[in-house]
């Protein structure tokens, strides 16, 4: 499965088959927790958290691609990512894009 961030593949015609996204919403333990507030404090990166949503777009991103592999797509353009909390210490990452067949 092809995934882009531009809205076109070089040198390939596709027909659009429709937008596929795919979510997820995560959070970290209470240790994870703890840490990151201490480090509010101190400053600097919270890594628990930037792993956190690493994982969270990996996750959102198959998802994503398995939608359009359910449509026969055979790749997903224009991809964009968002996410937002959804509770204290929980975050929401959604991946969408359009999904596409080649001619």
């Amino acid at each position: 499965m092809i995934i882009v961030n531009v809205d076109y593949i070089p040198g390939k015609e596709f027909e659009l088959l429709g937008i596929v996204k795919g979510c997820t919403v995560q959070s970290k333990n209470i240790g994870r927790d703890l840490a990151a507030g201490i480090k509010t404090i101190v400053g600097g990166e919270i890594k628990g958290y930037t792993e956190m949503i690493e994982d969270a777009r990996r996750v959102a991103e198959e998802r994503m691609a398995d939608e359009a592999r359910r449509m026969n797509a055979d790749a997903v353009i224009n991809v964009r990512y968002t996410s937002s909390s959804v509770m204290q210490a929980a975050s929401e990452v959604l991946a969408f894009g359009t999904a596409v067949k080649f001619k």
